[in-house]
């Protein structure tokens, strides 16, 4: 017997208790028994994310209780690496819960789109991650759920733990909990064992986390549950030669499959992986998608494919061919593009093609293969010789050899603010900016009705003339963006448009 459908969520949500009235906004996704929306207060213009639950999916005793216990113990918190929860309430309908809006999703999303980090990038995120799991052990709370999914980043990449679905509290020294939870990938052998466990299953999650970060898979992770489950039980993981003495003895301590064995938070963040090695203290947005510019060669950059990921979207593209046309089209915001390219000017019959990015820095690809890029705030160029050869200037130091095609740069840029639809206001230089890796175009062509756009991060872009729109295809997310005339966008898994059809890009194809 299927499940009814649920409720549409109200365009205007009433907290009667509070005196709150908030708009619903962009939808943001869902997961479990939740939906989420961005919800705006209607008197401050304050933004929030709403997790939004159906009162039909509150049936049974257990199920209110776990959410009543979820809202007790996320309630109690406040920290700067944990997601804050605003308010809780209920119409007859729904139940409501307010918190912190992280603009930059997840983990999940990043690891989707770069597979592996370089090793700076999983200090800095995995030492943000022990901050707020020491701060939740010393109130005697273990979240349970520890992964890249539920590590939220906002506007400044910085991390946020949230989702305490699972989270318990310990109330007595040396409680342990039987309960068998978690997610597959990331769960501790003593849960698995059910001999009881504690604090330190979020031990062995942050060494599921940094693994995954730094070398593009879970440790433990097979085909299959039971392979899994298995392999855990007998700590059965391999570590790529390629890894540094000082993070292989941390994994290796995160991961011991004795608890007793594992260092408790304040030992993980005293650790001299934490210590020695070069920690950013801000990173650029362009690593959602970019590996950073500090040291290229570092353990765990995801080598990129000669073709630029082409042969993973030929495949996933030609597979939406033969789909039928949509009755009814699944959102999927979550795999959203960092990057494409909001203007273009075409002068290849003299000198190559300029754009501009979605964050306002330029770039130009030059008809002799090189590729030059200004970044947002116009003080960092980046030369990339057809070789591929990467080399890093500020706009005031760069040598005479590439003096013309900075002034090419800098006339395109001009042209496109003058001439093409005005970009956003001036953006002033942030920490991090520096190591910021942009995209570039790799390989472009017109047709009579689309412009088609290659760039080295994988995405393709096509922008069709008649109407304006525009189709953006990401091979590493297995999603399709299209943004229609007045710039709405509309995200979707190319999984999804393979059963329900996506006519725009088909017909073009």
């Amino acid at each position: 017997m299927e499940k009814a459908p649920l409720k549409e969520v109200p365009e205007r949500i009433v907290d009667t208790e509070h005196g709150v009235t908030y708009i619903r906004g962009k939808f943001l996704g869902k997961g479990g028994f939740a939906r989420c929306y961005e919800l705006t207060n209607s008197a401050t213009n304050e933004v929030f994310a709403g997790k939004i639950v159906s009162k039909t999916l509150l049936v049974k005793q257990y199920q209110r209780e776990k959410m009543t216990q979820e809202v007790h113990i996320h309630r109690s918190l406040s920290h700067p690496h944990v997601v804050q929860l605003y308010n809780f309430f209920e119409d007859n309908d729904n139940v409501y819960i307010t918190l912190e809006l992280c603009a930059r999703r997840s983990l999940m999303e990043l690891h989707k789109r770069r597979r592996s980090v370089t090793e700076p990038e999983a200090r800095y995120f995995t030492h943000q991650v022990c901050l707020a799991v020491e701060y939740l052990h010393e109130k005697n709370v273990i979240h349970r759920d520890l992964k890249l999914g539920n590590l939220f980043l906002n506007g400044d990449l910085q991390v946020k733990i949230g989702d305490f679905g699972l989270a318990t509290t310990v109330d007595m020294d040396g409680e342990r909990k039987k309960t068998l939870c978690g997610t597959p990938n990331y769960i501790a052998p003593e849960v698995l064992d059910k001999k009881g466990h504690s604090f330190e299953v979020d031990i062995w999650a942050i060494g599921c986390i940094l693994y995954t970060l730094l070398f593009g898979r879970p440790p433990f992770e097979t085909k299959s549950l039971k392979e899994t489950y298995s392999r855990i039980k007998m700590n059965q993981y391999r570590l790529p030669s390629t890894a540094g003495q000082t993070v292989t003895h941390l994994i290796q301590n995160l991961l011991a499959p004795d608890p007793a064995k594992r260092p408790t938070v304040k030992q993980v963040l005293a650790h001299d992986f934490f210590r020695s090695g070069f920690m950013p203290t801000r990173l650029p947005i362009s690593c959602l998608t970019m590996a950073p510019k500090f040291n290229r060669h570092s353990v765990g950059i995801a080598k990129v494919p000669e073709d630029g990921f082409l042969s993973e979207l030929y495949e996933q593209i030609s597979s939406l061919c033969n789909a039928r046309v949509p009755d009814v089209e699944d959102e999927a915001p979550e795999a959203m593009p960092i990057f494409w390219i909001s203007k273009w000017v075409d002068y290849s019959d003299k000198y190559g093609i300029g754009y501009q990015l979605c964050d306002n820095s330029v770039g130009v690809l030059f008809n002799d293969s090189s590729k030059l890029v200004l970044d947002e705030a116009g003080s960092e160029l980046t030369y990339i010789e057809k070789n591929e050869t990467e080399n890093y200037y500020g706009i005031e130091s760069y040598p005479d050899f590439l003096s013309k095609k900075v002034t090419l740069l800098k006339y395109f840029r001009s042209y496109m603010n003058e001439h093409l639809i005005k970009a956003g206001a001036n953006v002033a230089k942030k920490d991090g900016d520096d190591l910021a890796r942009l995209p570039v175009l790799r390989y472009w062509f017109r047709t009579r009705s689309a412009i088609v756009l290659h760039l080295s991060n994988g995405t393709l872009q096509i922008n069709f003339f008649e109407d304006h729109t525009k189709t953006i295809v990401c091979p590493l997310m297995g999603a399709v963006t299209y943004i229609d005339e007045q710039r709405n966008f509309r995200v979707y898994k190319l999984s999804h448009l393979e059963s329900h059809g996506c006519t725009k890009v088909t017909n073009f194809l």
